[in-house]
């Protein structure tokens, strides 16, 4: 039998989301050990191993990787992104340093 692989990461907000509620969670999510086969009767794609199906939720990347330290279980972190997002005013729409100049036709 062979071991298990497993990614840890910390997903991002859906685009459903406009805050940052339930992204700071790390999931343990195990990789698929090979492709799918075709059934013979119905013609479905089945997997050798249900576990793809499990997603294990954490409050912590340490928990994660001490969990899978302990079962055993091979993994790789992916380390979210940070989102960078500019600074704002609505006084920058009437500054000298304007990007686009105001259009005069209106």
């Amino acid at each position: 039998m062979t071991t298990p692989r497993a990614k840890i990461y910390s997903p991002a907000k859906t685009a459903m989301q406009s805050g940052k509620g339930k992204t700071g969670l790390w999931l343990l999510e195990y990789e698929k050990p090979a492709a799918g086969t075709p059934d013979a009767l119905m013609g479905w794609n089945t997997m050798p191993s249900t576990l793809t199906e499990i997603k294990l939720t954490f409050a912590t990347k340490d928990e994660a990787i001490a969990y899978a330290k302990r079962k055993k279980i091979e993994y790789t972190v992916s380390e979210p992104k940070k989102a960078v997002v500019p600074p704002k005013a609505y006084a920058e729409n009437f500054s000298n340093g304007k990007r686009k100049a105001w259009d005069a036709s209106c």
